[in-house]
């Protein structure tokens, strides 16, 4: 897990708590300086903000926790998971890709970094080397062997 996703996650938190604690007040204070609040559009705004605010920061202090507590040794050392690269081949087009499964806040699919939340994330996840795979694109279905995969597991070893 990257200590930059943790920080920018961390980054985010601490904006909008500086927001809610901070300038939202200021607003709906001054919102309310402007009398009647059935008719004050700045006022509701202000309060939509806050609460938009309030739900953003449970989310994201309930994804800290959660790559927090990713714990390596439960992820399979010879089946795709978090951490793994892929290298898969499209006998129909003749093609080979490569993906990387990895969280959410990680995911860039033109950089063939995927998601293990994603449809193609979840259709690779618990696979082996050598499986067969449907994976389901915008483009539609394609079907995949996996030729190659490298767990987070190998990929530590191959740095140390």
């Amino acid at each position: 897990m990257s200590a930059d996703i943790k920080q920018k996650l961390q980054t985010q938190l601490d904006e909008l708590e500086s927001e809610l604690r901070v300038h939202l007040p200021k607003e709906i204070k001054r919102a309310l300086e402007f009398g009647d609040l059935r008719e004050n559009s700045e006022y509701r705004a202000a309060l939509d903000r806050q609460n938009m605010v309030k739900a953003r920061i449970v989310e994201l202090r309930q994804r800290l926790s959660e790559i927090s507590s990713i714990d390596l040794s439960k992820i399979s050392h010879d089946k795709a998971g978090y951490g793994s690269t892929l290298m898969l081949y499209d006998g129909e087009r003749d093609e080979e890709v490569t993906y990387r499964l990895v969280t959410p806040e990680e995911s860039d699919p033109q950089q063939g970094f995927i998601s293990t939340t994603s449809p193609v994330g979840k259709s690779l996840m618990g696979k082996e080397e050598g499986d067969e795979v449907v994976v389901r694109t915008p483009a539609g279905a394609r079907n995949f062997e996996i030729r190659r995969l490298i767990t987070i597991h190998d990929a530590i070893e191959n740095k140390g």
